[in-house]
Parts: C-alpha cells; sequence; structure tokens
C-alpha cells in the first residue's frame, strides 16, 4: 500500500485531476511522503511482531557486498522518482514533462540497463501499456461528465447539507466520509471512485475548512484499503492467487493489518500535519 502514497504516486495524479486541476500534483506528491513513510513502519512493525509470536523461520543473511551490489543496482530505477520529484520541484519540468522525461528513461533503464525485456517484446508492452492508458482515459471522462452533471443538479451540495445536518463538527464529518469510503472501496476498485467522488467529496471538506491537499490523502489511504478487502479486492484476489491459498484463509490471516491500517488512517485524517508540513515547507 505504500506505493499509493509514496510519490510518483500515479493515484495522485488522478485525484488532481478529478479536483479539476486544482490541487497541485507536486504538492500531493510531497504529502505522501510522511503518510507512506508512516505506513511503511505500522505495517512492518505489524510483520515483525507475528513473525516472533508465530516463530517463522528467519532468512538468510545477506553479506554486506552483495547489499551493496543490489542497492547500486537499484539506484537506476530509483532514478526516475528523482527526474519526476526533482524536475517539478526545481521548477525545470512541469507534471507532465516530467512524467514524459522519467518514461523515457523507464525504457533505456528497462530495455538497456536491466534487460528485463527483449526487443521482440516491445510489441506486447506496447499493447499492453495503450490498453491500460485507454481504460483510465475512457474514465476520466467519464468522470468528468459525471462531475458536471452532479454540479447542474447540484447534488454536492445536497449531499453536504445532508452530511452537516446529522453534524456540523468538522471531525464528525470526516468520520462519515471514512465510513462512507470505506464501505465503496470494498465494492469499487480505487481509480473509478477518486475520479467519481472526488467531485462530490471535495466541495463538503472545503466547506468545514480541510485541505484539498489532505484530503487527497485521507482519500486514498482509506481506498487503498479497499484493494484488500472483499469482496472486489483486487490486490487481496492477486496475493491469493500468488500464494495459491483460498481467500478466506487470506482475509483471515490479514485481520490484524486491517486494524494497524485503521490506525494510520485515523493519524493521517486527524492529524493534517502529517500531510501538509512537508509541502508547506518546500514549496514555499
Amino acid at each position: 500500500m505504500q506505493a499509493i502514497l509514496i510519490p510518483p504516486s500515479h493515484n495522485a495524479v488522478i485525484y488532481s485531476l478529478a479536483a479539476g486541476g486544482s490541487v497541485s500534483i507536486a504538492a500531493l506528491f510531497l504529502a505522501g511522503v510522511l503518510p507512506g513513510l508512516l505506513l511503511g513502519l505500522t505495517l512492518a512493525v505489524m510483520c515483525l511482531f507475528i513473525a516472533k509470536k508465530r516463530d517463522f523461520p528467519k532468512g538468510e543473511v545477506i553479506p554486506m557486498r552483495q547489499a551493496l551490489k543490489i542497492c547500486v543496482d537499484a539506484l537506476w530505477g530509483l532514478m526516475t522518482m528523482v527526474i519526476i520529484l526533482g524536475g517539478i520541484l526545481s521548477g525545470i519540468f512541469t507534471a507532465t514533462e516530467s512524467a514524459a522525461i522519467a518514461v523515457i528513461w523507464a525504457f533505456f533503464v528497462t530495455m538497456c540497463i536491466y534487460r528485463d525485456y527483449k526487443w521482440r517484446d516491445l510489441p506486447k508492452l506496447v499493447h499492453r501499456t495503450v490498453k491500460t492508458l485507454a481504460i483510465v482515459m475512457i474514465l476520466i471522462g467519464f468522470a468528468a461528465s459525471f462531475g458536471y452533471i452532479m454540479t447542474l443538479m447540484q447534488i454536492p451540495q445536497q449531499i453536504t447539507g445532508l452530511f452537516t445536518s446529522i453534524s456540523d463538527n468538522k471531525y464528525a464529518v470526516l468520520m462519515m466520509i471514512n465510513v462512507l469510503l470505506l464501505i465503496l472501496g470494498t465494492l469499487m476498485d480505487m481509480a473509478p471512485l477518486i475520479l467519481i467522488m472526488t467531485p462530490i467529496l471535495l466541495p463538503i471538506v472545503k466547506s468545514i475548512g480541510v485541505d484539498p491537499v489532505h484530503f487527497g490523502m485521507i482519500m486514498m489511504v482509506n481506498l487503498g484499503m479497499g484493494l484488500i478487502t472483499p469482496p472486489v479486492g483486487g490486490v487481496l484476489f492477486v496475493g491469493a492467487a500468488v500464494a495459491k491459498l483460498p481467500i478466506e484463509r487470506v482475509v483471515k490471516a490479514l485481520y490484524p493489518f486491517f486494524g494497524a491500517l485503521l490506525l494510520v488512517l485515523m493519524a493521517v485524517t486527524y492529524v493534517p500535519a502529517l500531510s501538509l508540513w512537508l509541502p508547506a515547507t518546500l514549496l514555499k
């Protein structure tokens, strides 16, 4: 789940698009750093605790020379993140330009340095990329139309009135939104939900004084949990298939992690500084 938050996250880009481009992609990238590290640390602690409690076998110790070699090899791939973040924060590239440069770099590293694919695999890779891009662009197009229709019908204002009629407390409204997103996240994939729900919920959180960048992090942590929650959780089913285990057994093993993820979600929701401190510091 850290990849949902740690930059460069494509979910942050989708959220910015769903918000009509009014939320800075650079700010969203930076906002995801601390919540992503908190999430990773929480899951690491949970894994260590469970491994020790259940006496799981220990892996082999990697020699220092091999560890250094692994780190050096990884630097080529990690440069992609440096290009994107460095280009945007330094003002050399726009978000779109940095993505284009990063794609060229990633292609070069994959084909010429790591050599994970052969040149004869290129048509298959292009086909897979275009197929994924077509799905995303169709979703964005329909979501934009959906948001326009909702604005005409004043649906966001009606939902805002519904929430505020229950409670005008900022923290209570955020809790209600979290519950709503948690439920929806079990029924739909993450990207469509970001595109559909952002135009509905963003006016609500703005009206109660929540920063749009902060709300983006809340939404991504929340909907990210849906990826491992039945009945739809795509990552859950992929993980079960890779492990060759029945889905019921995998879900049962995830119960402690759900609790840890809920704690992280509450921290991100009610401690805005986790999301806003880094953008405020580096984007002055």
